[in-house]
This record gives C-alpha cells, sequence and structure tokens, in this order.
C-alpha cells in the first residue's frame, strides 16, 4: 500500500508551477555574394563526358547567420585578390569578385569582429578565400580535409594557415555537427567532393528548413543527374551523399540551395534582406 507520504508529494509537486522553458534564439540567414566564375569547360563537372563542349556562368555563395547575438559564417568565396578580375581570362575557369564579406557585412552594421564562427563546407579555394580576415574565429571544417591540407606542399592550406598552424581555435568535424547544440544549425557530413565535405541545415521559424550543398553539386542539372566532376575524391561517397542530402531535403521539405548556382540565389532574400 503506498503510504499518505506519496500522495502529499504528489500533491505538492502537481501544485508546484512549472518552469517556463527559455525561448529559443532567434535565427536569421543571409546569403552574400562571394564572386562569379565562368566556366569554359563545363564537362569537367562529368566524369561521364555529360557536358562536352559547353559552359556555364556560375556564383559563388557565401552565408551570414545570427543565431541569438552570435554571427556565424558559412564558407568564405574567393579571395580578395580576385575584386575586379576579368571573367574573359583564358583557362577551363575564370573568376571574379565584385564585393568583399566585409563590404557586405558593413551594409548591414555586422563588424567583422563580431564572426566568432567561421563554418567552410572543404577546401578548396572559392570557399576558402577570405577567412584570414576573421583571425578571431573558431574555424570548423571537416577532419578529412584538415588532414589533407596538412600534407606538406597543399597548395590549398594558405588561406586557412593560421587555424592549421594552431594560431586560432579550429575544431576538426566528424560526422554531422550540431553547432549550437539545438538543432537549428547542422553541419551533415557529405564526404566525396573532398574528403571532408560538408554541407549545412539551418532551420528558420519562418522559412522552415533550408539545406545549403557545399559542392555537393555545383548547378540544378549536376544535381539532378547524380553528376560527379571528374576532379572529386570519392565516387560511391559523392553518389551516397547526394542520396543522403536529397532524402533530408524530402524529409523535412527543405528548400535546397546549390551554392554555384544562379538560380538558386533568388531562393532566399536578396541581400541587405535576412530569411528568418
Amino acid at each position: 500500500m503506498l503510504k499518505p507520504i506519496f500522495f502529499l508529494s504528489l500533491a505538492l509537486g502537481l501544485s508546484m508551477p512549472m518552469a517556463a522553458p527559455a525561448p529559443a534564439p532567434s535565427l536569421r540567414l543571409w546569403r552574400l555574394d562571394c564572386g562569379t566564375v565562368q566556366v569554359n569547360n563545363l564537362n569537367a563537372f562529368s566524369d561521364t563526358y555529360a557536358y562536352v563542349g559547353r559552359s556555364k556562368r556560375l556564383t559563388a555563395s557565401c552565408y551570414l547567420i545570427k543565431h541569438g547575438d552570435a554571427y556565424m559564417l558559412w564558407d568564405t568565396g574567393f579571395p580578395e585578390t580576385s575584386l575586379g578580375a576579368s571573367l574573359q581570362a583564358p583557362g577551363e575557369m575564370a573568376a571574379s569578385l565584385s564585393r568583399t564579406i566585409k563590404d557586405q557585412l558593413s551594409e548591414i552594421s555586422v563588424p567583422p569582429a563580431s564572426i566568432s564562427i567561421v563554418g567552410i563546407s572543404h577546401s578548396h579555394w572559392d570557399h576558402t578565400g577570405q577567412a584570414a580576415g576573421f583571425p578571431q574565429a573558431k574555424l570548423l571544417l571537416g577532419k578529412g580535409d584538415v588532414d589533407a591540407l596538412r600534407k606538406p606542399g597543399s597548395e590549398r592550406a594558405k588561406p586557412l594557415e593560421r587555424w592549421l598552424t594552431g594560431g586560432g581555435a579550429l575544431e576538426e568535424i566528424t560526422g554531422d555537427k550540431d553547432i549550437f547544440g539545438d538543432g537549428s544549425v547542422i553541419m551533415l557530413d557529405l564526404p566525396g567532393h573532398t574528403p571532408g565535405h560538408h554541407g549545412l541545415l539551418v532551420k528558420l521559424a519562418a522559412t522552415g528548413y533550408v539545406l545549403l550543398s557545399g559542392d555537393l553539386a555545383h548547378f540544378r542539372e549536376n544535381y539532378e543527374h547524380d553528376g560527379v566532376p571528374s576532379f572529386n575524391d570519392d565516387r560511391t561517397k559523392t553518389l551516397t551523399s547526394l542520396d543522403r542530402f536529397k532524402q533530408i531535403a524530402r524529409n523535412l521539405k527543405a528548400i535546397t540551395i546549390i551554392q554555384h548556382e544562379p538560380e538558386d540565389v533568388a531562393k532566399l532574400p536578396q541581400f541587405p534582406k535576412s530569411a528568418d
């Protein structure tokens, strides 16, 4: 038989006011212009010769995320040395930058020093180019890419040298990473393009889920046909990652943003407006 003290305790417990859950931090997402690239040999983006003789102009996108009072950058685009460069340059690709990240941050009154996290999808130069401008930030990068950058003679290491040599805080990401611990911003493990490649899943209160591709695919046709660039690190892992990304998009009814696809820019508000 249960003792009276049990019922007394239960009654007291039920009568005590429950603590209200802490409100979720507000979340905002801006798309930043991080360059343009003229691809003169689009077939480089297919190991099955899908784009022979074709060319295409792509964009480079970076993203600013405000989580409560914290600011995070996702990818940092082409280097500032690309400012004003000609897109008519010879070769397979030519890149140009019209505005720096810092210029765009200034437009919305965000001091560069307020960026506390820089998340990089992968180690290619069109995603790491302006990272050094935020030396105070913690760098988040897939461990597979960090290991590759630390190999002797790596040409891709220079933009991230501060963090690779211990001068800045570096977190080497394995698997998925819940960046703020509340499920609102998650780095998704999507290897194949590079060993440590990641995408980003953002959950916004009004907009819903937004999926940022990194370089899982470079343009919409490539994405829809599971195209694998000839320069990818691992074909099988690329296809597995594409399948995972697409399943997440379907299950969450997410807005998918192919970061190099010009048509996807319009899926988010035009800067300086943000998605909320």
